[in-house]
């Protein structure tokens, strides 16, 4: 059992870690050019945070004060319920950071593709050419590259080779040599016969070629660019995550804090007498007063249980996360339930996280009676019974149907509470017509319901099994993060309805 419990731990901390760390990639590594003070608060406050969760949840079992336990609660749940939020709008982030990207590459290909080609400029090779003969210096320009050319290196011309004094000459120069002198006297020169320059003494055989690189183009920007789409997308992304989480959970509080709506079901019943017809319970269900719902949560729901003015309240279970010395005073508002035929309580299984035998002392002071696997009969003509959560099996305090329901008159209509509903199944055997139930919390943080699903017969609302029907209630409060996401909180008035009438 041990080693079972190691394993489950180890998941969750790793679990816990790989979470925060894609939270830390996409939320502060891709946001931020580099190391520097924005880094570092985002990667410090993704190290507290988690910290803070893990204090909240084991605060009250490590027996730390109540005013630290209280100092944890509210960054510490809060925490789980944003980060809940912000990984799935990252992870939708993810499709939307992607399309992004694709359609801004599609969109500079397109782009490149009907861009006209440019023709690199290249420096001109000059290359100087004298002729011994004529006396005259000609210089040549050629261009290295050319339109067809564009974007390749230049290619220096080659030199015209000098000739040497005194060496015999093939016939063609010598022939060029003689129209290059006949067109010099031809173009208005004043003497008829040009006179030779005197040949420098010395004279390279060509100048040295200087060439001249591209200056740079548009594609030495891109990658700069590059980097500064990816860092907008992450940002752009990473703020409405941030947004649309926050929004999210803001919302969700409020509800939680507001306090819970009042709702209202008619159940007809086979065997309810006329008498009893139109009789009202008024359902209440996971109070969950603790470090954050305290005192003035509770005074809210009193308050609107007392102005529908039931003919009885039931509160089935999950009332406290705490000790009767450190919740106490909380829970005092309770002794202002009004009701024509009484108010009752049943045991939940974060009763028996908290002192249950205490709690049920102390309910009992504050007027409401407990029903401990017990019934008692309701003037009208119904019983009502009520048995111990399933949690208290540990402690030898589970739920008995048998001693709360064993010698009954199965004529008369039967009303049971039990906090959980996967008891219905017991209360179909003992001829139950409604058991009034919670525990669920109608999933409380979107898509938890998906999971209650799996763990609960039925997650919200009135079903029915066989001759029984089953009412559960979402609670009129939350544990652990005070927000609630797609299951608001809610009282709900049962109204019986006698099929005689």
């Amino acid at each position: 059992m041990l080693a079972v419990v190691v394993l489950v731990v180890i998941a969750v901390v790793a679990l816990l870690a790989g979470v925060h760390w894609y939270v830390w990639r996409r939320v502060v590594r891709d946001t931020t050019r580099g190391p520097g003070t924005a880094r570092r608060v985002g990667t410090v406050a993704l190290v507290i945070l988690p910290v803070l969760s893990v204090g909240a949840l084991v605060a009250r079992r490590a027996g730390v004060p109540f005013w630290l336990e209280r100092i944890l609660a509210w960054p510490g749940y809060l925490w789980l319920a944003v980060l809940l939020y912000l990984v799935l709008a990252l992870l939708v982030g993810e499709a939307v950071r992607a399309i992004w990207l694709r359609w801004d590459r599609t969109a500079k290909r397109t782009a490149r593709s009907g861009r006209p080609e440019t023709t690199a400029t290249a420096a001109p090779v000059t290359s100087t050419t004298t002729s011994t003969i004529t006396g005259t210096t000609t210089s040549t320009t050629t261009s290295s590259a050319t339109g067809a050319d564009a974007g390749t290196a230049p290619v220096a011309a080659r030199p015209e080779p000098v000739p040497v004094p005194g060496a015999e000459e093939p016939r063609e120069t010598a022939a060029r040599q003689d129209t290059d002198a006949g067109t010099a006297s031809a173009s208005g020169t004043s003497s008829g016969t040009a006179k030779p320059e005197p040949a420098p003494e010395s004279e390279p055989a060509s100048e040295p070629v200087t060439e001249i690189a591209p200056a740079p183009g548009p594609a030495a920007a891109e990658p700069a660019r590059a980097v500064s789409r990816r860092l907008f997308v992450s940002r752009t992304v990473a703020a409405g995550a941030a947004a649309a989480a926050l929004g999210t959970v803001g919302h969700g509080a409020h509800g939680v804090l507001r306090g819970p709506r009042l709702k209202r079901v008619t159940v007809p019943l086979a065997k309810l007498p006329r008498s009893a017809h139109g009789l009202r319970i008024a359902v209440v269900s996971d109070i969950h007063i603790g470090p954050i719902l305290g005192r003035a949560h509770t005074q809210r729901i009193v308050d609107t249980i007392n102005a529908a003015q039931p003919d009885l309240v039931a509160v089935v279970g999950d009332m406290v996360d705490g000790t009767v010395a450190d919740l106490g005073p909380a829970a005092e508002p309770l002794a202002q339930l009004r009701a024509r035929h009484g108010s009752f309580f049943v045991t939940g299984n974060h009763e028996y996280f908290s002192g249950a035998e205490q709690w049920v002392e102390h309910v009992r002071e504050l007027g409401l009676k407990p029903l401990e696997n017990e019934r008692v009969e309701i003037a009208g003509g119904f019983d009502l019974a009520g048995v111990n959560d399933v949690e208290g099996e540990s402690t030898g305090q589970g739920p008995d149907f048998a001693r709360a329901l064993g010698d009954r008159d199965r004529s008369r209509a039967a009303v049971l509470l039990a906090h959980q509903p996967v008891v219905i199944h017991d209360a179909v055997e003992h001829g139950v017509d409604l058991q009034l139930s919670g525990h669920t919390h109608g999933g409380q943080l979107w898509p938890g319901n998906y999971l209650a699903e799996l763990a609960n017969p039925t997650v919200a609302g009135l079903e029915r099994y066989g001759d029984t029907q089953l009412y559960v209630s979402r609670g009129a409060g939350a544990w652990g993060p005070p927000v609630r996401v797609g299951a608001e909180s809610d009282i709900t008035i049962v109204q019986l309805a006698s099929r005689q009438a």
